[in-house]
């Protein structure tokens, strides 16, 4: 009976001590680690996308003497983004050009400031400028943002034509009549 009750004074006193060891890891508070991924996001594209594609032209005067004169601007294209900016790169910018420049025609084209429903450090439009084939700065200081999708959301774009004019690079000598010329204008987002 000695060894029953031996063993089984043994057996109680490794369970107290394996309870005591349990009870004495938890306590009033415990933590754990959650692991978050932010992607680098830079987007940009034109809306309404089925129909980015637009026609300005010129009016033909009816008096001798007198230039040909724009027919029109146009506003029905949104510029939209979207941004995460890198922890090395603390904004960025949009730049726009054109891929062919069309003898005597300055195209033009202004930014409007961002609307809709985007949210975050939006970028900030230049002043008008006149297309060429080299990059230039029309929307800056972008950081982490989104400007909402389609038209009515982001930056309203205005292209307007000129022949010839004073205040841009076309020279009107060089201007040709012409059917339907082409020029591809690319918007591009990127680091500063």
């Amino acid at each position: 009976m000695k060894r029953i009750t031996l063993t089984l004074a043994m057996s109680l006193a490794a369970f107290a001590f394996s309870a005591n060891l349990k009870a004495q890891s938890d306590d009033t508070n415990d933590d754990h680690t959650i692991t978050i991924t932010v992607p680098e996001v830079a987007l940009v594209d034109i809306e309404p996308s089925a129909s980015k594609n637009i026609s300005l032209g010129f009016t033909a005067p009816t008096e001798a003497g007198l230039p040909i004169t724009p027919s029109g601007t146009n506003n029905t294209l949104w510029l939209n983004y979207s941004s995460i900016k890198s922890v090395a790169d603390a904004t960025r910018t949009v730049s726009v050009k054109v891929d062919a420049i069309i003898p005597g025609i300055d195209i033009k084209v202004t930014a409007g400031a961002a609307t809709g429903t985007g949210d975050g450090t939006l970028g900030t439009p230049t002043a008008q400028l006149t297309l060429t084939a080299v990059d230039q700065t029309i929307i800056s200081g972008i950081g982490s943002a989104y400007t909402g999708d389609g038209a009515n959301n982001g930056h309203n774009l205005t292209y307007t034509l000129d022949a010839g004019s004073s205040s841009g690079t076309a020279l009107y000598a060089d201007l040709e009549a012409v059917t339907n010329a082409g020029t591809t204008v690319t918007y591009t987002i990127s680091d500063n």
